[in-house]
């Protein structure tokens, strides 16, 4: 009988998690997605982080035969809509667009996060990596990246740099240029990217940060001059444009990436069927032409657990940075 009884669970088991891996939910036995998913941006409409969550939903609303709503919710550097995913019921119908950020970069900042990034969190895939591109306006009497350091060298604490807020990857980039080209420019933060790009673009700042997919119209349409990315290689969409490190100011590096996740404690089979989901989203030629061809994007796709090794790598990482850039906890 005790064999009987430990071989007939087993089966069950076994039955239930297949019916999740195909849609079910283990706790209730309902089909998955039972309702629209809510999948929380934690930045404003318009930026990279909405095209990225806008770009996932509707392939996420295609593939499970259920809507996927997109919600923004800024702020905090994405610290309120990333806290709403942690305390958010974990059946597969609350997801986040994770981002270095909130998950990151906040923990190291501020003294006091109401969340933990690694136990308030079920990683499901990292979606990209993305590099920075440093901007100016046309005006400006610097067509390369010495001669805008000798500008900046010129003119020590007059010139100003806007971000997406303190901590922010655009900030951080700004902060490492300042230790790196020995230079001091004012900081001046925005609620998020698309009102800091207006502010260059309107003339109140003297440059920028910004991510490539935002930055690439307005280069393109000669508002903007670019005078060099972030990472190691060039951006595929800005070949043209050489990285800082290749431009002198060696070793030179400031990626961040966008994912999707979920809450802590969300089963399983619903991650896994996410994470093939949106890693075969990934793979698609619009969605490539999208995020990588326009955005100058690496898609990625990694497993849930190679994502969550990434998480603990780059707390390690900004901790590092922020101590060095001496950016006080707040």
């Amino acid at each position: 009988m005790t064999k009987k009884w430990i071989h007939a669970a087993l089966a069950a088991s076994a039955a239930l998690w297949m019916g999740a891996a195909a849609g079910q939910s283990p706790d209730t036995g309902q089909k998955y997605p039972a309702r629209p998913i809510r999948f929380i941006c934690p930045y404003v409409p318009g930026g990279a982080g909405d095209i990225f969550t806008r770009t996932i939903a509707q392939k996420l609303t295609e593939a499970l035969g259920q809507t996927v709503v997109v919600d923004n919710r800024p702020g905090a550097n994405g610290g309120i809509g990333t806290n709403i995913v942690a305390k958010a019921a974990p059946d597969g119908h609350t997801l986040l667009m994770g981002n270095s950020g909130p998950m990151t970069v906040n923990p190291v900042l501020y003294r006091r996060v109401p969340y933990h990034p690694i136990k308030d969190f079920a990683p499901i895939t990292q979606g990209t990596s993305y590099m920075y591109v440093l901007v100016v306006p046309p005006a400006l009497a610097a067509g390369t990246l010495k001669e805008f350091i000798g500008v900046l060298k010129a003119k020590p604490e007059q010139m100003t740099y806007g971000s997406t807020g303190i901590g922010g990857g655009n900030h951080l980039s700004g902060e490492l240029f300042n230790l790196m080209s020995r230079t001091k420019s004012i900081h001046v933060p925005y609620t998020g990217s698309a009102a800091a790009l207006a502010a260059l673009l309107g003339g109140q700042l003297d440059y920028m940060f910004d991510t490539v997919i935002t930055a690439v119209p307005h280069i393109r349409a000669g508002r903007l001059k670019a005078l060099g990315v972030t990472a190691r290689k060039r951006a595929s969409s800005l070949p043209e444009t050489a990285t800082l490190d290749e431009q002198g100011l060696k070793g030179f590096e400031l990626t961040q990436w966008q994912a999707v996740v979920a809450p802590a404690g969300t089963p399983a089979p619903i991650v896994d069927l996410l994470y093939r989901e949106v890693a075969k989203a990934l793979k698609m030629p619009d969605v490539i032409e999208r995020l990588a061809t326009q955005g100058g994007n690496e898609l990625v796709g990694n497993t849930p657990e190679e994502f969550a090794q990434v998480i603990k790598d780059d707390l390690a990482k900004y901790r590092k940075l922020v101590k060095a850039a001496g950016i006080q906890p707040r």
